[in-house]
């Protein structure tokens, strides 16, 4: 058993130092740092990407074991597809491999799984897996589990600007009805709230158009540590550094 292993076993559960009734309901993490893992080992960048697969199974299994109750990834931007052409395909690839392989366990832990952003613009064979593996976790009451693809925060918030337009346009909405609670029931994220808690790897200082609009209130955590390297020593990191913070939502101490 390697150190990372012995490691990674040892916080199986709960770290003793983390406070469960102070833990974030929802985390949304922004998984950066695939391909400079991979050239710093002079690999591929596929290379990385495919490590970074790995790393995702594990969070899943770390937040659902400590008792997080959503979980909300940023796998694929609407930016991506700037990228080159193999490297989009093998993210694809990897995205329809990995929820094939995940589903059985996904059902035994009773995570539901949700995909979100412009799943329409996926290769057809991705969006049956996706249609397959939703459809199939949809009644599970567990952890809630969010891949955000092809997803972009901006256009999500112009998409509902939209289909408020359509009903006030229709005669079915007033316009001095609509209010936040009435923009966010339109959101993608309606079902699992705002993130309590974003963490993003690589030390990049930036949220590059991810939940633009449930970001509001977030705790931000920032690690130097590249996405493959992630591991449960370093969400138990986060999760300290969370629990440290003073949330008070635009309030002060009385």
């Amino acid at each position: 058993m390697t150190a990372k292993q012995i490691i990674d076993h040892t916080l199986k559960t709960l770290p003793s130092d983390l406070d469960p009734q102070k833990l974030p309901r929802h985390v949304a993490v922004i998984m950066d740092g695939n391909g400079r893992w991979a050239q710093q080992r002079g690999l591929p960048r596929i290379m990385g990407h495919t490590r970074g697969v790995d790393t995702v199974r594990e969070l899943v299994r770390c937040c659902d074991d400590w008792g997080i109750q959503a979980l909300t990834v940023y796998s694929f931007s609407t930016e991506n597809w700037k990228r080159p052409p193999q490297e989009v395909s093998v993210i694809m690839t990897l995205l329809e491999q990995f929820l094939q392989r995940e589903l059985p366990e996904m059902m035994d832990r009773k995570i539901r799984l949700e995909l979100v952003g412009g799943l329409q613009d996926l290769p057809n064979s991705v969006q049956k897996q996706i249609q397959k593996s939703m459809g199939t976790t949809s009644q599970n009451e567990g952890m809630r589990f969010t891949v955000a693809t092809n997803y972009g925060g901006r256009q999500e918030i112009l998409q509902v600007c939209q289909a408020l337009a359509a009903q006030v346009k229709q005669g079915d909405l007033n316009p001095e009805d609509i209010d936040q609670a009435l923009f966010e029931r339109h959101l993608y994220t309606v079902n699992v709230g705002d993130p309590d808690l974003l963490i993003r790897t690589s030390g990049e200082m930036r949220i590059s158009n991810f939940l633009l609009w449930q970001l509001a209130y977030a705790e931000i955590y920032i690690t130097d540590i590249l996405w493959p390297d992630f591991d449960r020593a370093e969400m138990h990191r986060a999760l300290w550094e969370f629990q440290k913070r003073d949330r008070r939502f635009g309030k002060v101490k009385s």
